[in-house]
């Protein structure tokens, strides 16, 4: 199985177990969300288009562009808006201005609502206008050389000259040629100045920007809505809840083996047996309201933790026991008692030791206790041959174990045996009391108990 594979699956389960805790962190995600949305009041953004007539650069247009929103378009906009407490400063980040094909410059503004926001863009739309315009050289200042002016003043010139060539007379004297020769140089200079001047006005037509109608008035409200912001922050907290789940089983230092628990207790595995229950076998006991939170939440529920297998027949389990207590009575040189440890607060251990007690019938003779793991606290030795340690598997760490294991070689038990208890499904429509044909007794005694099954 690939990597990817193990994570979805291991994402399912968190989804199965864990779908109450994340349903809760979900609506408190949107609920921030909302919280958020009511510090940002909503806004509103339209534009406006500005035509530039004529041929323009790319260059040309993204300088149009960064005009628009300049201080002193924005600046007369505000004045002409005439807001309470609103300066051009405040507007200038309300206000943006793009180069689109078609020699368009849109002007976009944002407000708090529909109609300040048409009001907006449209102003400094006209203001843009008019500020272009007075660069160029399109205002009404009488004193300014307009390019149609020069013009009339270049033809008037040139009547002039042809006046006073007709009034210079036909004669042939060395100063009538000359003049002549002199208006006939003139005349030919501004018919090229006036050449000039029409190659030169398509380019003065630029200022001649159109305002493309009226901004229309915006129907809902800029992004991010209100809406947007509920569900992201309920995708977030989802998000978040899903990645740390993923980051604690990824960090999780509980041994999930056998082996792995064996070694931490410094003691062989005795085998492992089943412990048949439902499906909230993993589910963490407790009382009180912290307890009761959890447990609605779903948050008892281990989820790093494989489904539970369907178990076998009564018989079967009942073997993995037997076969348990052979091995407990070869590792005893002789007969004698031992110390059944089990960590406090695991139910499936529990069960597991006393299942072990009744199969083990006396030979050898168990006695179950139950242990801190965080502080942990053995019985001393009294007459035991050594300790035999069920639990059950991803509940403990190694430190946790080696603390156990320090615990009973401080009050002079030997651990000669490790047993891990997995829980198991019982399976449906078989009696716990039939057993199939050539199945070995459950309460087996004497000899054949001591022997058991190879």
């Amino acid at each position: 199985m690939s990597d990817e594979t193990i994570r979805l699956v291991t994402v399912g389960r968190i989804l199965r177990r864990r779908w109450r805790l994340l349903a809760v962190l979900a609506v408190v995600g949107a609920l921030v969300g909302y919280g958020t949305s009511l510090l940002f009041p909503p806004r509103y953004t339209t534009s406006a288009s500005v035509l530039l007539p004529g041929v323009w650069q790319d260059r040309e247009l993204l300088t149009q562009a960064q005009i628009a929103t300049s201080s002193v378009v924005v600046d007369r906009a505000a004045a002409t808006l005439g807001w309470t407490g609103v300066t051009g400063t405040k507007l200038q980040h309300r206000v943006s201005a793009t180069a689109s094909d078609g020699n368009i410059i849109k002007i976009s503004g944002t407000a708090e609502t529909p109609e300040r926001a048409q009001q907006l863009s449209d102003q400094v739309a006209h203001q843009f206008v008019a500020f272009a315009s007075h660069v160029a050289g399109d205002s009404t200042d009488p004193e300014a050389a307009q390019p149609e002016a020069l013009r009339q003043l270049v033809l008037q010139a040139g009547r002039n000259i042809s006046d006073l060539a007709a009034a210079a007379g036909p004669g042939q004297t060395v100063d009538s040629v000359s003049t002549r020769t002199e208006l006939a140089k003139l005349r030919t200079a501004l018919q090229d100045a006036i050449k000039k001047l029409d190659q030169v006005d398509p380019a003065a037509n630029k200022a001649n920007m159109v305002v493309m109608g009226s901004a229309p008035r915006p129907s809902g409200e800029a992004p991010p809505t209100r809406i947007q912001l509920v569900a992201a922050g309920a995708l977030l907290f989802f998000l978040v809840a899903l990645v740390g789940h993923l980051a604690a089983g990824r960090t999780s230092r509980r041994l999930r083996t056998g082996p792995e628990i064996a070694a931490a207790l410094g003691s062989v595995l005795l085998g492992a047996v089943d412990v048949p229950g439902d499906r909230s076998a993993h589910r963490a006991d407790g009382r009180g309201p912290r307890a009761l939170v959890r447990r609605l939440l779903g948050a008892d529920v281990r989820w790093d933790l494989p489904a539970p297998r369907v178990s076998g027949d009564e018989a079967g389990r009942q073997l993995r026991y037997r076969r348990v207590c052979a091995r407990l009575r070869d590792q005893l040189p002789s007969p004698g008692r031992l110390l059944v440890v089990v960590p406090e607060g695991d139910e499936t251990a529990r069960r597991a030791a006393g299942q072990l007690v009744a199969e083990a019938a006396g030979d050898p003779v168990l006695r179950t206790v139950d242990v801190s793991v965080s502080r942990p606290l053995v019985p001393d030795h009294d007459g035991e041959s050594g300790a035999v340690v069920v639990l059950s598997a991803g509940d403990w760490t190694a430190g946790e174990l080696a603390d156990v294991a320090g615990a009973c070689a401080d009050a002079g038990h030997e651990v000669v045996g490790v047993v891990v208890a997995e829980p198991v499904l019982a399976r449906a429509g078989r009696s716990a009391d039939r057993h199939p044909e050539g199945a070995v007794p459950v309460l087996a005694v004497g000899d054949d108990a001591r022997r058991g099954p190879e």
